[in-house]
């Protein structure tokens, strides 16, 4: 290391890279009006790009869909609360019991993810180390589900992965240090600019919102078009409006949670660059990030979480069409689409970064945060995505405290909220809907944690001058995190 200078080598088969970069005038500059044509990437470091709305076929596609969702709730949503049954089953009741219990469940979610977020910055390490044996238990939990139920093949499936996951485990685990880093220096920004969570937890009111009114149009539709005195039939599900209410849930839950990635990703840097900027609970940053987020990156947010929602639709109709007939076809159909959808999340988690850094439009985002990672020679790095399984860990861990919450609550107030579910087995619907409420707050929240590392990363590939100029204790931790993880790379 020189003064003023951080030396990093590329990255060769056996020598992976750090940076190489000088501290020069930041790239990332929103106030800077001076740049009125789209540039383009010069394979190291991204510019601001002009201030303009990007993609908005796709933000005036999802306002179109919104809408007619609200008037879908206006026209069908009394119907909701009905009295009615489910054929063949014993679900039955009105919505009035199922959205009561589900903000008594969204409510515990919301102090739940509080407590889980101060766990996570206080002990990181641990957290990681602990997420990577639960992934083990998971597996190891599923094989002995497997066999008890004398499913050998799916016992023997389940032992394959619990000797993969030990693998992985021992393969990372000298990595653990360099995510921890990450992990601190994400939740230090996060820390400086501690108001952003208060737009996370917006953000999370309006998917609650969101998940209600979604609930009241599903109800009411379904109530209206296949009940009659009361009793409602199953055997007669008309697919295509299901895939419509599945990709509108879906659509606009992603977009919620992507708004949240990108805002982080726009306030973490500025923290990053110009941190004086990005010091205080309502930094400049945070209110221009979440304007930007708003407005002109909106388009792009609802580019990518529409594919995503395309593909999460047609998995979850797959998914329902197998309880009816569990077929070969629809087995591979459900593994191809499971496949995709990582992909395009993958795709979209660096995109995002880019779309809040620069406010470059979707597919330019993506392809220009991947041109920069493959020609640092970070595809091992960015591989090594130790803080999700934190983040998945956590996100679990609360939908099933929510879902034994509602589970709970179903009990207790049966008689009162759900009077026509008279067996005792029918507490499984409150913890169903509490785990699907408390997993969805929870992510969200999640999703700051998780943005400010990747864009933690995304910034130290392009500007680690800039980030020891800034911040040289963190700095000093990463590089020294960086070399125990890939020796020999300085």
């Amino acid at each position: 290391q020189e003064s003023g200078r951080i030396k990093i080598k590329t990255m060769t088969k056996n020598n992976p890279p750090v940076v190489q970069g000088v501290a020069v005038a930041s790239p990332y500059d929103h106030n800077n009006p001076s740049s009125t044509n789209d540039s383009q990437f010069n394979g190291s470091r991204g510019e601001k790009q002009p201030t303009r709305c990007r993609d908005p076929f796709f933000a005036l596609l999802f306002y179109g869909q919104l809408g007619a969702m609200i008037a879908c709730a206006i026209i069908y949503g009394p119907a909701a609360y009905q009295q009615y049954q489910f054929q063949g089953t014993s679900i039955s009741g009105d919505a009035s019991g199922y959205m009561k219990l589900a903000s008594i469940v969204g409510v515990v979610a919301f102090v739940l993810s509080g407590i889980m977020l101060s766990v996570m910055m206080c002990i990181p390490q641990f957290m990681i180390k602990l997420a990577l044996f639960f992934s083990l238990a998971m597996w190891i939990a599923y094989a002995v589900l497997a066999f008890m139920a004398a499913n050998v093949v799916a016992g023997i499936l389940g032992i394959i992965f619990v000797l993969l996951t030990m693998c992985y485990i021992r393969a990372v685990w000298s990595r653990i240090p360099f995510a921890t880093a990450n992990l601190v220096t994400g939740i230090t920004a996060i820390k400086s600019n501690c108001g952003i969570t208060l737009v996370a937890y917006f953000f999370a009111v309006l998917g609650v919102a969101w998940y209600y009114l979604w609930t009241l149009v599903t109800m009411g539709v379904f109530v209206t078009l296949y009940c009659t005195d009361g009793v409602c039939a199953t055997d007669t599900i008309n697919w295509g409006y299901m895939f419509l209410l599945l990709l509108s849930f879906y659509f606009t839950a992603q977009v919620i949670q992507n708004s949240v990635h990108v805002t982080v990703a726009g306030t973490v840097g500025t923290w990053w660059y110009s941190p004086e900027d990005a010091n205080c609970c309502c930094s400049g940053a945070i209110i221009g990030a979440t304007i930007r987020t708003m407005t002109t990156s909106f388009g792009s947010i609802c580019f990518g979480s529409l594919i995503v929602a395309i593909v999460q639709a047609t998995r979850a109709l797959v998914n329902m069409m197998r309880q009816e007939d569990n077929s070969i076809l629809l087995c591979l159909a459900d593994c191809i689409l499971s496949c995709i959808e990582s992909l395009i999340e993958y795709f979209n988690k660096w995109a995002y970064v880019y779309v809040g850094l620069y406010g470059y439009p979707y597919l330019k985002a993506g392809k220009s945060v991947m041109e920069l990672f493959r020609n640092r020679g970070w595809d091992a790095v960015i591989a090594d995505d130790l803080v999700s399984n934190v983040l998945f860990m956590v996100s679990v861990v609360v939908g099933l405290v929510s879902g034994v919450i509602g589970w709970g609550i179903l009990t207790g107030q049966q008689a009162q909220w759900f009077p026509t579910l008279t067996q005792p087995g029918d507490a499984w619907v409150g913890f169903f809907l509490g785990f699907l409420v408390g997993i969805i707050i929870c992510s969200i929240l999640m999703s700051v944690i998780g943005s400010a590392v990747n864009t933690v990363i995304v910034c130290f590939a392009e500007g680690p001058a800039e980030f020891h100029r800034n911040h040289p204790t963190l700095s000093q931790k990463m590089r020294a995190a960086w070399l125990g993880a890939y020796p020999g790379s300085v």
